[in-house]
């Protein structure tokens, strides 16, 4: 299971996510993608 909650990332003084609340369950396939598909790399900093 991965769960987060109220995920944020900053870079540089930049706020990139901002309260991020996520459940995804043993099984699921989930999958999401920022308008340049950057996004994914961002949650695994």
């Amino acid at each position: 299971m991965i769960h987060t909650k109220n995920f944020a990332k900053i870079f540089s003084e930049i706020l990139a996510v901002e309260s991020l609340n996520l459940d995804v369950a043993e099984g699921e396939v989930f999958g999401f993608l920022g308008p340049n598909a950057a996004f994914p790399l961002l949650c695994n900093c």
